[in-house]
C-alpha cells in the first residue's frame, strides 16, 4: 500500500505513453525481418550479461566493442522499418475504419474476383494490407482509391490494361493502388515452377504481414501467400474461409452465418 501511495499520476501517464510507443513499434516490425533481427540483438544482450557473470573477459570485451557500434548497425539494419515508422507517424490505426459487414463484403468481392480471374486464366496479384504499412510499394504504383469490387479488379487485370502486370494493394474496403512492384523472393526454396507473380507475393509476405492472392495465368489456379509461405490450389470456399479467419475477430464472427458465407454465382 505504501508503494501505491508514492505513485504519482505523472508516473501512470509516463507508463501509458511508453506502452503505446512499444505497442506501435511492435506493430511496425510484426511480420517483418526486423523481428528476427531483434531476437538476434536480444541474444547478443543475453550473451553480454552471461559473459560478465561468468567472468569470460575476452568474450565480454568483444561484445562490449560491438555495442559501441550498435547505433550505426541498427540504422543500417532497420532502415526500411525506420522509414516506414516515420511515414506512419501521426496515423491512428488502432481502430478499424470500416464495419465488420463492410469488411466481409470487401473480402467476398476479392474472392469472387480471384475465382473469375482464375476461370478466365488472367494472371493477377492482389495484396491485402494488414498492420504493416505498404506505402513504400504504393508510391511506386498508380493511385486509385476505389471501392473494392469484382468488376474493378477484373478490369485492372485484363490483358489490355496498362497496369495488369503489377500488384493491386487493398486496405480495408478500398483499392488504394494498382500496378505496384513488389520485392521478389530469391530463396532457392521457392520452386522454379513459380513465376514472377508468385515470387513477388512470397517476397512481400516475407517482409510484411500482408496477404497476397496470386492467380496463375498459365494454369488458372489460385494461391495465397502469408508469412513467406505459399498455399496453392485453393478453391473459392477455402479462400473465403482463410481470408475470413485472418481478417475478422472473434466478435465479428458472431454475425449470422448467412452474412459470413455469401453464396454468389460468378
Amino acid at each position: 500500500m505504501e508503494l501505491l501511495k508514492q505513485v504519482r499520476w505523472q508516473d501512470v501517464l509516463d507508463i501509458v505513453f511508453v506502452a503505446i510507443i512499444l505497442y506501435r513499434v511492435l506493430l511496425i516490425i510484426k511480420g517483418t525481418r526486423a523481428a528476427q533481427m531483434l531476437i538476434g540483438l536480444g541474444l547478443l544482450l543475453l550473451a553480454s550479461l552471461l559473459s560478465g557473470y561468468l567472468e569470460l573477459y575476452t568474450v565480454n570485451w568483444i561484445i562490449q566493442s560491438l555495442w559501441a557500434q550498435i547505433v550505426i548497425v541498427l540504422i543500417i539494419l532497420f532502415q526500411p522499418e525506420i522509414r516506414r515508422a516515420l511515414a506512419q507517424m501521426g496515423e491512428a490505426r488502432f481502430l478499424s475504419a470500416f464495419t465488420p459487414a463492410e469488411e466481409l463484403k470487401s473480402l467476398d468481392e476479392i474472392v469472387k474476383a480471384a475465382v473469375a480471374l482464375a476461370n478466365r486464366k488472367m494472371g493477377a496479384l492482389i495484396v491485402i494490407e494488414r498492420d504493416t504499412s505498404l506505402k513504400d510499394f504504393v508510391e511506386m504504383g498508380t493511385l486509385l482509391d476505389a471501392k473494392v469490387s469484382k468488376e474493378i479488379l477484373l478490369s485492372i487485370f485484363h490483358p489490355s490494361s496498362p497496369i495488369h502486370d503489377g500488384a493491386v494493394v487493398i486496405h480495408g474496403n478500398r483499392i488504394i493502388a494498382a500496378g505496384c512492384f513488389l520485392p521478389i523472393a530469391l530463396s532457392t526454396e521457392v520452386s522454379r515452377a513459380f513465376g514472377t507473380r508468385h515470387r513477388a507475393g512470397i517476397g512481400l509476405t516475407e517482409e510484411t504481414d500482408a496477404i497476397a492472392i496470386i492467380v496463375s495465368e498459365e494454369t488458372g489456379t489460385i494461391s495465397m501467400a502469408a508469412a513467406g509461405k505459399l498455399e496453392t490450389q485453393i478453391d473459392m470456399e477455402n479462400l473465403r474461409n482463410r481470408l475470413t479467419d485472418i481478417f475478422t475477430t472473434a466478435e465479428r464472427k458472431k454475425i449470422p452465418k448467412k452474412t459470413a458465407k455469401l453464396k454468389e454465382t460468378l
